[in-house]
């Protein structure tokens, strides 16, 4: 809308801080909303809660009631199912074009990724690090849905979960509050704690009424609870989340966003606070606008309050449980990394990690769909081999 001349505007006074002069502030009801819960992982007390933008306007609380899609979000479910199904981070999962059944659509569904091109044979970890959707519907395709979901419920999902492959991809909702709920395991060896905001009650004359007790669910193994920890850190280092690495301290996280950008997601930790961001328009309809992903939406207010929460606290560290091994692993193959290989990175296992070295020769033509398929390549490497994944 253009403003002419004539035209009534109605602006908001304030005064720039140590200026005692009065301005004028011409501004917009921006009308999308926002929801933000972080909570001590370890115990599931509540250090802040946000129910949206403007409680005099709305007093209906976003972080609790509202039920919407987690998108990519609830990847990180599927894919700590799968771990204990026997998969590993050095897992090989086919990123390639696949159609399914869906009477709901009546007719074939046939998921895709966010960029519309397929990378071929990757590991897990670069699958969940890199949010690839197909290789997640895939996933969860082969653990089962009814698994999956039950395996949710464990972790403190309880919203109404659709069973269909689509939950890969967090088209069943879900409350803030839920989804944090879910992460806690992941941080806080494999215990599920419930956010509580009152921690006693004592009457005017300093009596205790009533105090409330931590009380800790061992929902999954302390190993896959580490793994899934460090693969998340590995989303913040090199993948879809790096913007947290503005925090300058270990942290974890996964980014979520849904069709049409109509909600983005952030749920982030560090070994001392856990937190989650939602941000969306109460219309489901309405979209945030074009590229407004978790990453670029969500993230940046989790930043902002990591920042300021931890600024005076120590850079800890996340504690690794007994069994756990690391690997040197080629992202790309799952193998053990040659030496010398510039992309390794350090990957997590649960007992012994790959154990033969074989020499082989990759020979790889270059595909359409792929990131760059700008010319064939062939080389020979040195890796060790898994016996099986």
């Amino acid at each position: 809308y253009m403003l002419r001349t004539g035209n009534l505007i109605r602006v908001r006074l304030d005064r720039q801080q140590g200026d005692k002069s009065w301005i004028t502030v011409l501004e917009q009801d921006p009308g999308m909303e926002g929801a933000f819960l972080a909570m001590a992982p370890d115990t599931g007390r509540v250090l802040c809660m946000v129910g949206g933008r403007d409680f005099e306007k709305s007093q209906f609380n976003r972080t609790t009631q509202a039920i919407r899609q987690p998108g990519s979000s609830f990847k990180p479910i599927i894919y700590a199912a799968a771990l204990d199904r026997g998969y590993t981070q050095a897992s090989i999962l086919v990123d390639s074009p696949v159609s399914f059944d869906d009477n709901s659509l009546k007719g074939a569904w046939k998921p895709s990724n966010y960029d519309r091109r397929f990378w071929g044979s990757i590991t897990l970890r670069k699958a969940l690090v890199n949010s690839r959707n197909v290789v997640t519907v895939k996933l969860l395709n082969s653990i089962g849905v009814d698994y999956a979901i039950n395996y949710a419920r464990h972790l403190g999902i309880t919203a109404p979960l659709t069973p269909t492959l689509s939950l890969a991809l967090g088209a069943s909702g879900v409350t803030l509050m839920e989804l944090v709920t879910a992460y806690s395991p992941f941080v806080n060896q494999g215990e599920r704690v419930e956010p509580y905001l009152i921690e006693k009650i004592v009457d005017r004359h300093g009596n205790l009424v009533e105090e409330h007790r931590v009380h800790r669910v061992s929902v999954i193994s302390p190993q896959t609870a580490y793994i899934m920890n460090h693969l998340l850190q590995g989303v913040v280092e090199s993948g879809t989340g790096t913007r947290a690495k503005e925090i300058g301290r270990p942290a974890g996280g996964k980014t979520g966003t849904t069709n049409e950008m109509k909600d983005a997601w952030f749920i982030g930790f560090t070994p001392t606070v856990l937190a989650g961001v939602w941000v969306g328009y109460d219309d489901h309809t309405l979209s945030l606008g074009k590229g407004e992903t978790g990453g670029r939406a969500a993230c940046p207010i989790w930043v902002y309050f990591m920042k300021e929460y931890l600024k005076d606290q120590p850079i800890l560290t996340f504690p690794i449980p007994p069994g756990i091994v690391f690997a040197k692993m080629n992202p790309n193959s799952g193998y053990i990394a040659s030496f010398d290989d510039p992309s390794a990175v350090f990957a997590a296992f649960s007992g012994s990690p790959p154990a033969k070295r074989v020499s082989y020769t990759v020979s790889r033509e270059a595909d359409s769909d792929a990131e760059d398929s700008s010319s064939s390549t062939e080389k020979t490497e040195s890796f060790f081999k898994s016996d099986l994944f």
